[in-house]
């Protein structure tokens, strides 16, 4: 880094000197270097790539002040621009650049406020006018948000004194009327009570003169000329929509927007007996139904009928179209009831009232609560299953499968676990639950047998002396002892057994083999040659080959074996219909 010494290396001492100096700084042994400028001390402690101020900086004593950011020019919160205000005496003559109308130097021809003139200053070189004062003012935090800055008080002197001039007019004007009306004669004896009340009202109108021009609510649209008033917010009397119901799990009221979408009051009264019924009433109220009933219609025409009809681009045949299908189906549909109900009858029954109001009663049960709020009565009719529901056979009161115990299905009323069986009730149940605990009652229990081991063996060892007892403990382990060595020998021999075993097994399997035709076998051509042709001559004999063998013939040879695998027939090799007997006969 560079350092404020411009003039490059220090020596050894110096270096070694300062190094000193700045631990005894950091040690606290002597004071810490002062900022003149501020007359604060400097941590010691600050890195000197931090503390140091740069050599373009040309600050040849201990500072900090090249860290701290800049002070900034600003104002006070009382500065602002001095509107109209001109600088000095006007030019003589028009000067290169300034504005063409007026010919001051501080705006551009498109920015001048003076009256356009029909030969400006450029060309006339008169009335010329003086610059104008241009201020750059640099507002601080506070000036940037006061809302009055640059307001002059004394401006509102004129409003007032134009207020008063305008109420002496009106008082003078009042005070003329009062004394035209006391110089007419009174010509009925009723005549002054009626005249009191008339100075009332003119009193009242007057009144309403007075203000009904500055008369403006909140949330009223006032009309001057016909005094009507137009409501477009809410009053401050009526609820607000997230007050209506103040239960967390009702409608969702979204403060940013304002919105609550659906019903808050959906529980405890119907849409049409309340003032605000969910902001969602835009979707299915007014127009809306229709636009979409009509974009369907011109979606349906267009697919199904193949008319070219395009609500988006046509909307007004699109609407033409529609009226005229709604027209006919009204038509045709008035026609199939008027036919219906001449052929049949009973047009008196479509017109009854509802039996509401002709019994003053319903069959219907509803519940409500303490607040108002619908319990029951209009819950949501249950779907009916494809398959038989509430069926109770053979006297049951349960249906089948509504009890389950040790991994079976039953009944509940009785636990029977058989799906046919005869109901039982309560009997059944004891009996039932009887039988299972004489069972578990009559099954041993080891655990308990054990035990009584245990305790039978511990009351006959309380009653013998430790001599005794030590006796009986050795004896044990020299019982068991014999008892391990023994079973070592036998499985000693066990295992030399099952050698002679193995090997015994191995010769039979050997034997059996050979008997069966498996195994390494000798085959003799000539009895194999003659095996076949007597197996040969015992299928054209119709016999049934290899079982049919004759009644001396007890044994079946090797050969015999052989020839069947040779002769019979494998329907799932695809090449054995392409050997022929030829080959089999030279074989």
């Amino acid at each position: 880094m560079a350092t404020s010494n411009p003039t490059g290396k220090i020596s050894r001492e110096d270096f070694r000197r300062q190094k000193d100096l700045e631990e005894k700084r950091k040690a606290g042994t002597i004071p810490a270097e002062v900022d003149p400028e501020t007359g604060q001390d400097i941590n010691p402690h600050i890195p000197h790539y931090i503390s140091k101020a740069p050599w373009y900086l040309d600050i040849q004593h201990p500072t900090l002040k090249h860290q701290r950011a800049p002070d900034k020019d600003e104002g006070t919160i009382s500065s602002w621009y001095d509107r109209g205000a001109r600088n000095g005496p006007a030019a003589t003559k028009f000067r290169k650049g300034a504005c063409e109308n007026c010919g001051a130097m501080t705006h551009k021809t498109l920015d001048c406020l003076e009256r356009p003139r029909k030969k400006g200053a450029r060309w006339t070189g008169q009335d010329i006018q003086a610059d104008e004062v241009v201020q750059d003012v640099h507002l601080g935090f506070e000036a940037k948000r006061d809302r009055w800055n640059g307001y002059d008080a004394n401006d509102h002197t004129r409003v007032v004194e134009e207020w008063e001039l305008i109420d002496q007019a009106r008082r003078k004007v009042r005070e003329d009327q009062l004394s035209a009306k006391q110089n007419e004669p009174v010509e009925e004896a009723d005549k002054p009570a009626a005249d009191d009340d008339d100075d009332d009202d003119d009193a009242n109108e007057g009144d309403e003169d007075k203000y009904a021009d500055a008369a403006d609510a909140v949330g009223q649209k006032v009309d001057a000329k016909t005094r009507i008033t137009v409501r477009n917010l809410r009053i401050r009397e009526d609820t607000a929509k997230y007050l209506l119901n103040l239960d967390v799990n009702s409608a969702y009221y979204d403060p940013k927007t304002r919105a609550m979408r659906e019903n808050p009051l959906q529980d405890s009264h119907t849409p049409d007996s309340v003032f605000f019924a969910g902001d969602n009433f835009v979707r299915y109220t007014g127009d809306a139904p229709k636009v979409a009933a009509m974009q369907a219609f011109a979606w349906e025409a267009a697919d199904m009928r193949g008319k070219d009809v395009h609500m988006q681009a046509l909307p007004t045949q699109g609407e033409l179209l529609f009226k005229e299908y709604q027209s006919k189906k009204s038509t045709v549909a008035d026609k199939q009831k008027d036919s219906i109900l001449a052929k049949y009858g009973g047009e008196e029954h479509l017109q009854a009232p509802p039996k509401e109001l002709l019994l003053a009663q319903t069959e219907q049960y509803v519940e409500y609560s303490q607040a108002g709020r619908l319990i029951k009565g209009q819950e949501r009719a249950t779907m009916k299953s494809k398959y038989e529901e509430d069926v109770l056979p053979l006297n049951h009161t349960a249906i089948w499968g509504s009890w389950w115990h040790d991994f079976k299905w039953g009944y509940a009323c009785c636990h029977q676990t058989a799906r046919q069986s005869y109901c039982t009730g309560r009997a059944g149940i004891d009996a039932a639950s009887a039988s299972e605990q004489l069972m578990l009652k009559d099954a041993p229990d080891k655990d308990v047998e054990e035990e009584d081991e245990r305790a039978a063996a511990a009351r006959s060892s309380a009653s013998k002396s430790l001599l005794e007892q030590h006796k009986l403990k050795v004896l044990k382990e020299i019982i068991k002892d014999d008892k391990s060595k023994k079973d070592h020998e036998k499985s000693k021999k066990d295992d030399g057994k099952d050698k002679d075993d193995k090997k015994k097994d191995d010769k039979k399997r050997k034997a059996r083999g050979e008997r069966m035709g498996e195994g390494d076998i000798e085959i003799d051509p000539k009895k194999l040659k003659a095996a076949k042709e007597a197996a040969l001559k015992r299928s054209k004999a119709g016999d049934d080959g290899y079982n049919a063998a004759k009644p001396d013939d007890t044994d079946v040879t090797e050969e015999d074996l052989e020839a069947y695998r040779l002769m019979r027939s494998r329907g799932d090799d695809p090449i054995a219909n392409f050997i022929g007997q030829d080959a089999e006969d030279d074989e």
